[in-house]
């Protein structure tokens, strides 16, 4: 597999505020096990923070990368040569694209921290996916990357 002469990568991260309430579901945990005592308390705030941490991570933890001639958008991997047009979507585009535009059969690997997206059409007749949104804090990069290795396939 031949790398794209613009490959693409990035990590769709939790806001920073995400960490901060993470510490602060330990703070409330710790209060929840006051009455019992000092050693309860701390496993509160250590065990409540830890746990708000994770799940602040994982749902942070999807990728997007264009990778030779594949696009790979979280779980999904989809062939560059089955996708049309690129559309960058300003905040504005995205919010109507998430909401009241939104086909229930496009893949969306939405976070909703992120206002910007790319949607880009799907043009392989036997799937039956229109589109693909993507939240996306660089939608340009990402469009350009994936014109780049549509290119570079021919």
């Amino acid at each position: 597999m031949q790398l794209s002469a613009a490959p693409y990568e990035e990590r769709l991260t939790a806001p920073r505020s995400w960490w901060l309430i993470s510490l602060l579901v330990g703070l409330a945990m710790a209060l929840v096990l006051l009455p019992f005592g000092t050693l309860p308390l701390l496993g509160g705030l250590v065990g409540g923070t830890a746990v708000a941490a994770v799940a602040a991570s994982a749902y942070g933890s999807p990728r997007i990368r264009v990778v030779g001639d594949l696009l790979i958008a979280g779980e999904a991997r989809i062939p560059v040569a089955a996708l049309g047009e690129a559309e960058v979507l300003d905040a504005e585009e995205a919010r109507a694209w998430r909401t009241h535009r939104a086909d229930v059969r496009a893949f969306m690997l939405l976070r909703a921290y992120i206002p910007t997206a790319l949607r880009v059409e799907v043009v392989d007749p036997e799937d039956p996916t229109p589109y693909l949104y993507l939240s996306t804090r660089e939608p340009g990069r990402l469009a350009e990357a994936l014109e780049s290795a549509r290119a570079a396939r021919g």
